[in-house]
């Protein structure tokens, strides 16, 4: 789908209401201005998990979690304000799950951005994607997909789970996803993926220079 230039009349950010027992937010890449560097929030993220955890880290277990932490920060830490990236915690010894959200001004007819968004056509899904509409009381009406795709022809299959709406009270589309080539995780962060699309809202920040207020969230 091609899509025209808009002329913004605000920014959006997301506001999402996470358990952080369960969830765990990557810093924009690289805020140094609440850490030191990508070590140092790495280092410090693996110690308040394990604690929390409640069991001894042993040797290497501190290590282990930073490192795993760090690879995911470099390979998925967000760039554009607009995108927010948070991770699904279990053990510490598990693999996190990557989860994205995305907001950007509204655009298009309603029906075709959000198949667009979620993949709803995808010509490189191995069987047609499972398309559900899906709604939130501070979204409203969405979609929401699964899929099983390949990419570069990779002998792994991916799975994909993508969310969209659009909230037509501040005039954005807002998508979320994630995907893996560990189907299992998918699954097993299906119930917490769903629970938190119904916490995600657009704040708008007024672009008026006297204004200096915080956002105010309008949905």
């Amino acid at each position: 789908m091609t899509e025209p230039r808009v002329e913004l009349e605000h920014e959006f950010s997301l506001d999402i209401d996470y358990d952080p027992s369960r969830w765990l937010e990557l810093p924009p890449r690289w805020d140094t201005e609440e850490w030191q560097d990508i070590d140092v929030w790495a280092r410090s993220c693996a110690e308040l998990f394990w604690r929390a955890y409640g069991r001894d880290p042993g040797e290497s277990g501190i290590s282990f979690l930073a490192g795993v932490l760090r690879r995911f920060a470099e390979a998925f830490a967000p760039e554009p304000f607009d995108t927010r990236v948070v991770l699904r915690m279990w053990e510490p010894t598990s693999m996190p799950l990557q989860l994205f959200t995305m907001v950007k001004p509204a655009q298009g007819d309603r029906e075709e951005t959000l198949r667009f968004l979620v993949g709803a056509e995808d010509p490189d899904a191995v069987e047609p994607p499972v398309v559900e509409p899906f709604r939130t009381e501070l979204l409203g009406e969405g979609l929401r997909a699964f899929r099983y795709l390949r990419q570069d022809d990779a002998p792994e299959v991916i799975a994909a789970l993508r969310y969209a709406w659009r909230d037509e009270e501040v005039g954005a589309d807002v998508v979320l996803w994630t995907a893996t080539d560990d189907t299992a995780q998918i699954i097993r962060a299906s119930q917490d993926i769903e629970e938190l699309a119904h916490k995600v809202s657009v704040a708008v920040w007024d672009l008026e220079p006297e204004d200096e207020a915080s956002p105010d969230v309008q949905s």
